[in-house]
């Protein structure tokens, strides 16, 4: 329960950031690596019930952020969502992979979308995105294989 609620909240607070000080984009983006490696673990916790997540975070988005920025977010998060989901549907790797997978795929479509849609597609902003959310979902891989190695090693 604790990652939905800091899932919803992540999103609506960074799409409220974005609108209140769209000056720091750069700083909001760097934020957005957190969003992905939450979104992850509520797919792995909930499936589906993911979507219902990211639709209630996007409708708290609209009653808090300019409606640019929540129907950019709205956009990106559904188009990365459909991403999400086929990965976790159809390939059967380990978690661990499957959450990289679907990262590498879902995260520049979810950046260039998000960025370009509210007019702020610099490279500045977008290595930053990218590279923070990159590095999120690698601990979290390094983390999971960790452990991994570490149960077949005890038994």
């Amino acid at each position: 329960m604790v990652y939905l609620i800091a899932y919803i909240s992540s999103v609506v607070l960074i799409n409220y950031a974005f609108s209140s000080a769209p000056h720091l984009d750069v700083i909001w983006s760097a934020w957005g690596g957190l969003v992905f490696i939450l979104r992850d673990m509520v797919q792995t916790r909930f499936g589906h019930g993911a979507l219902v997540a990211m639709l209630v975070a996007l409708v708290l988005s609209y009653a808090t952020s300019e409606p640019a920025i929540a129907l950019a977010s709205a956009t990106a998060f559904f188009v990365s969502e459909l991403i999400d989901w086929l990965v976790f549907s159809v390939t059967r790797r380990p978690l661990r992979d499957r959450l990289w997978l679907s990262s590498a795929l879902s995260i520049p479509v979810d950046t260039l979308i998000f960025f370009g849609m509210i007019g702020a597609l610099t490279p500045v902003v977008v290595g930053t995105a990218l590279a923070s959310k990159f590095a999120g979902v690698t601990v979290v891989w390094l983390i999971m294989a960790w452990r991994a190695r570490r149960l077949l090693a005890a038994g």
